[in-house]
């Protein structure tokens, strides 16, 4: 058994968030447990930069690119344990002290949260309903809210400069090198990229985007059908 972690480096990307980066600053900010925030800015043109500044977060500028972004700000971390948070995403009170008790146990090298989609949408109860499934299939994403150690996210060579599934990607390397565990603890995450959308049809773009990628497709080549699919509505 391992000594509890002294630091969690919090590192959450942005790109034009200012509508949402004060309230999840605020809810990280309270977080029991020893932390730094980062929030790595891949060239926001609003006021998500000032905000961020104000809130007394460690601001970084980065490439834009999410993978890019978070690898950024891992490379500027300073924790043992490195927790990738999205800037739509809130976590539970206990949710350090959660990650802390997993990486008591050696072979433990790095989890993720249950997810809740908000929202009164049809798209986010099923969207809430189908991710069980999707992490049983070892289908987990960035908005997890994925914990890494340190030591072996630079020993798998953290990010990679995708444009898409960069967190599959590590993912696959991460259970390579031992233990990836689900927590119960259920953070939420803004259903908001699924407003206005016919569910069914983005399922079915996302499911063919996945085997795909299976299949051995490069992310940077999916990704910009993926930009095209996310623009149009029905």
């Amino acid at each position: 058994m391992l000594e509890s972690v002294s630091m969690v480096s919090i590192i959450v990307p942005t790109l034009n968030e200012a509508s949402q980066i004060r309230h999840t600053l605020r809810v990280l900010q309270a977080l029991g447990g020893e932390k730094e925030i980062l929030v790595v800015d891949g060239g926001s043109d609003d006021e998500t930069v000032s905000i961020a500044t104000a809130a007394g977060a460690i601001v970084i500028e980065s490439a834009r690119g999410r993978g890019m972004q978070q690898h950024a700000g891992a490379l500027a971390a300073r924790g043992d344990v490195l927790w990738f948070v999205h800037a739509d995403t809130i976590p539970p009170p206990a949710a350090i002290s959660d990650i802390n008790v997993a990486l008591k146990d050696s072979s433990v090298v790095a989890g993720n949260f249950g997810l809740t989609f908000d929202g009164p949408s049809r798209a986010a109860r099923h969207m809430t309903a189908i991710y069980p499934t999707l992490r049983w299939l070892n289908l987990c994403y960035g908005d997890s809210g994925i914990f890494v150690r340190r030591i072996t996210y630079e020993a798998v060579g953290g990010f990679r400069q995708f444009a898409l599934f960069e967190d599959l990607d590590l993912l696959k390397r991460l259970r390579n090198a031992g233990r990836f565990v689900h927590l119960k603890t259920r953070i939420v995450t803004s259903s908001r990229r699924f407003e206005g959308r016919n569910f069914a049809c983005m399922w079915l773009h996302w499911t063919a985007l996945q085997v795909l990628y299976w299949a051995g497709v490069h992310p940077n080549a999916l990704a910009s059908w993926y930009r095209q699919v996310r623009r149009t509505k029905p």
